[in-house]
């Protein structure tokens, strides 16, 4: 039998790989006894896989069940899967005979495993490796011949890491893994899904075919489908119920989806025509990357101009990094350098100048610089510049050299401030 045979006798819509992959896998362990570990999230149809297998098994003409353990109780699960004796238990008033037993020579399709008890997961491990079990408040072994299909939506492998699933049953059970791809993955099915649905519903409603445009058709296709090929249908069927007018436009699909879920998707700008989105995406870390170093700068910057003003003696060695950057500059020539002082932000003075004409800062532990209110006290920049000068030329005894590289000015510059200030050194 073709693939498309078995998706026809057994309601499977869709081309997508993943999807065929599935089935081709369903198909080709059918004829064998092994266990199979059916995985995909919630809706996917995870049980039509469970039918397929047995369908196409040398156990297709035996009993066939499905048992949702996620909806049994914890305390009453081991006697509906083994059975259990009379008086057992309370409210076991006879004996009953259970799943396993009942089966035998069928399949029993466990959907949801990941949901059974640690206790009920030994007595399931026994049956997989010898095809014995024990009814509950008995002491008899019975054999049964019964294969097993597991489904999950969960990650069995994490919960093993957790100790909520039992290792041993996990490698047991997963002999054959089939994964089932959820619809978001398979978004050139979505239409062919959504048209069966709403013909099916128009049919039984006696309604027109719903139709979508092509904004709808687009919005259809890009939902995440979280609860995937039974949220489709619920939504397909709630379209053809609701719908004044079969014409649907994505304004009118919107009002069938989820507000919780439209409200996660994504907002996206309209790119230009000749724009595409790596081009968009390089364009974006290129501008986080201008931001943060921007802010990088700023931070330096900052840090540095709080370290002069505490302490001013710092300035001298950036007076001797500017003479170096010039010196290179102009390919170590000195005389160059000297009728090309240091830039004014350089030197001294000019942070002084800068202090002096603000008000007065204040640095707090974080960093920070606050400004206070004008003080009643004026500070003459010249009178300060001039009696830093007197004090270092009488630090250095009047060698100029050394009260210049002090003041973190050129000897040049200390000349002509004697001068201008008439200094008699």
């Amino acid at each position: 039998m073709d693939l498309q045979s078995i998706k026809n006798r057994f309601g499977i819509i869709g081309n997508s790989p993943a999807l065929n992959h599935a089935l081709n896998v369903a198909v080709q362990v059918a004829a064998t006894d092994l266990t199979v570990l059916i995985v995909g999230e919630s809706g996917v149809g995870k049980e039509a896989f469970s039918h397929i297998i047995h369908a196409l098994s040398s156990r297709k003409h035996n009993p066939f069940i499905a048992v949702n353990c996620g909806a049994i109780p914890e305390g009453t699960i081991d006697s509906e899967l083994f059975g259990h004796e009379k008086g057992s238990f309370t409210g076991a008033v006879e004996s009953r005979k259970g799943y396993f037993e009942t089966v035998s020579g069928g399949t029993i399709f466990l959907d949801e495993i990941g949901e059974m008890p640690i206790g009920t997961q030994a007595r399931l491990l026994r049956v997989l490796e010898t095809g014995e079990f024990i009814r509950v408040g008995s002491s008899k072994v019975q054999k049964t011949d019964v294969r097993v299909i597991a489904a999950t939506n969960r990650d069995l492998y994490d919960s093993t890491q957790n100790a909520k699933f039992r290792e041993d049953l996990y490698y047991r059970l997963s002999t054959v893994p089939i994964r089932v791809p959820a619809l978001r993955d398979r978004k050139e099915d979505i239409l062919l899904l959504f048209r069966k649905f709403v013909t099916d519903f128009a049919e039984r409603y006696k309604t027109a075919v719903v139709q979508l445009d092509d904004e709808a058709k687009n919005l259809l296709i890009n939902y995440p489908w979280p609860g995937n090929v039974r949220e489709l249908k619920n939504i397909a069927e709630q379209i053809s119920v609701l719908s004044p007018d079969p014409h649907i436009s994505a304004g009118d699909l919107r009002k069938f989806l989820p507000e919780k879920v439209m409200n996660r998707l994504p907002v996206l700008a309209t790119p230009p025509a000749s724009a595409t989105a790596s081009e968009f995406a390089n364009e974006r870390e290129i501008l986080y990357k201008l931001f943060f170093d921007m802010k990088k700068d700023v931070t330096e910057l900052k840090k540095m101009f709080v370290e002069i003003l505490q302490n001013p003696s710092l300035t001298a060695h950036a007076s001797d990094y500017a003479k170096e950057t010039l010196l290179h500059e102009y390919n170590g020539h000195p005389n160059e350098v000297a009728h090309h002082p240091p830039p004014a932000i350089m030197q001294p003075t000019s942070v002084l100048q800068q202090v002096a004409h603000s008000a007065h800062p204040v640095i707090y532990s974080d960093g920070d610089i606050h400004q206070h209110e004008e003080v009643e006290e004026t500070l003459n920049i010249m009178d300060k510049e001039k009696e830093l000068i007197i004090k270092a030329l009488k630090k250095h005894k009047g060698k100029r050299k050394d009260a210049a590289s002090d003041l973190g000015i050129s000897e040049r510059t200390l000349y002509r401030k004697l001068k201008e200030y008439d200094i008699n050194d």
